[in-house]
C-alpha cells in the first residue's frame, strides 16, 4: 500500500487557525500523509498577529531535506515564506529535489490584515519560487500585488490578470474569489488550456481564518493522491466550501475564528 504524503513549507499559527497547522489538519481531513518545515514562527490568535520570529533559511533548507531524504513526497504547499533568505533556500532545495507538483500561496496579508511577507521579498518570490510551481492560489488582492496593478474588478480582469501571472513562470494559476462580492464566490482556474470558472455560494460569516492555507492546501492533497490539477481544484473548492459552511458550529476566539477542517467526522 502506498501512503500519500504531502509537505508543507510555511508558517506557525500559534492559534492554530492558519498556516502549518491549517495545512496539516487539512491533509489529515483528506487522507493525506503531512510533513512540515516551518518558516516562521508567529504569535497570533483569531484578532490578528503580535509578532514574528523568523527561522533561519538553512534550518528551513534542513528541514526540507530531511523530510526528501526518507519520505516519499507526492507535493509541495508552499505558504508563509517570510523573508527573502528563505525564498532562496526552499527554491535551491526544490530544485534539487524536483517533487512533482508544488502549490505555491503567495500569502503576503494575514485574514485581520497583518503583513507577513517583507516588502523586499515580493520580488524574491516572484522570480524565484513561482517558476517552480504547478500552480499558484493568490486571492484577488495576492494577484494584484505581484502584478502591482489595481485588484481586478471584473471576470475579464481577472483572467488577463491570470495570464499575465503565467507569463511569470507557474504552469497554472488559480485566482480565489472570496474578497470579490456577490451571491457567489468564484474561483478561476487560468492555465494554458484556457480558463475554468469555480463557483460556490458566498457564506456569511466571519469564521474564515486560515481558508487560503487550508485551500492551497487541498489542492496539494489531490496532487499527491494522484489527481490531475482539475480535479484536484474542483475537489479542494468543494472541500472548503463545506469547512467554510461548517465553520459557525465552532466557538473559537473573538475575532475571525477558524474554519471547520473535520466537518465531514463531527
Amino acid at each position: 500500500m502506498t501512503t500519500p504524503v504531502a509537505l508543507t513549507i510555511a508558517g506557525s499559527d500559534s492559534s492554530g487557525g492558519a498556516g502549518i497547522q491549517a495545512d496539516l489538519k487539512t491533509f489529515a481531513a483528506l487522507g493525506v500523509y503531512g510533513a512540515s518545515a516551518i518558516t516562521a514562527l508567529t504569535a497570533q490568535n483569531t484578532r490578528g498577529v503580535t509578532g514574528i520570529h523568523a527561522v533561519p533559511a538553512e534550518f528551513v533548507a534542513a528541514q526540507i531535506d530531511a523530510v526528501f531524504s526518507d519520505l516519499d513526497v507526492g507535493a509541495v504547499k508552499i505558504g508563509m515564506v517570510a523573508q527573502a533568505a528563505s525564498i532562496d533556500a526552499i527554491a535551491a532545495t526544490l530544485s534539487r529535489w524536483k517533487p512533482r507538483h508544488i502549490v505555491l500561496d503567495p500569502v503576503m496579508v494575514a485574514t485581520s490584515g497583518d503583513r507577513l511577507l517583507a516588502a523586499e521579498a515580493v520580488e524574491a518570490l516572484r522570480k524565484k519560487l513561482m517558476p517552480l510551481a504547478s500552480v499558484i492560489t493568490p486571492n484577488l488582492p495576492e494577484a494584484a500585488a505581484l502584478l502591482d496593478e489595481a485588484v481586478a474588478a471584473s471576470e475579464a480582469e481577472i483572467e488577463s490578470q491570470g495570464r499575465r501571472l503565467l507569463a511569470l513562470g507557474c504552469r497554472a494559476v488559480l485566482i480565489k474569489g472570496g474578497h470579490g462580492e456577490g451571491a457567489e464566490s468564484i474561483d478561476y482556474l487560468v492555465s494554458a488550456e484556457g480558463t475554468i470558472a469555480l463557483a460556490a455560494p458566498r457564506v456569511a460569516t466571519q469564521n474564515t481564518h486560515g481558508t487560503g492555507c487550508s485551500l492551497s492546501s487541498a489542492v496539494a492533497a489531490g496532487l499527491a493522491k494522484g489527481e490531475v490539477l482539475e480535479q484536484a481544484v474542483r475537489n479542494a473548492k468543494a472541500w472548503i466550501s463545506a469547512a467554510i459552511a461548517a465553520a459557525d458550529r465552532f466557538s473559537v476566539g473573538h475575532g475571525h475564528g477558524p474554519i471547520h477542517h473535520f466537518h465531514k467526522f463531527y
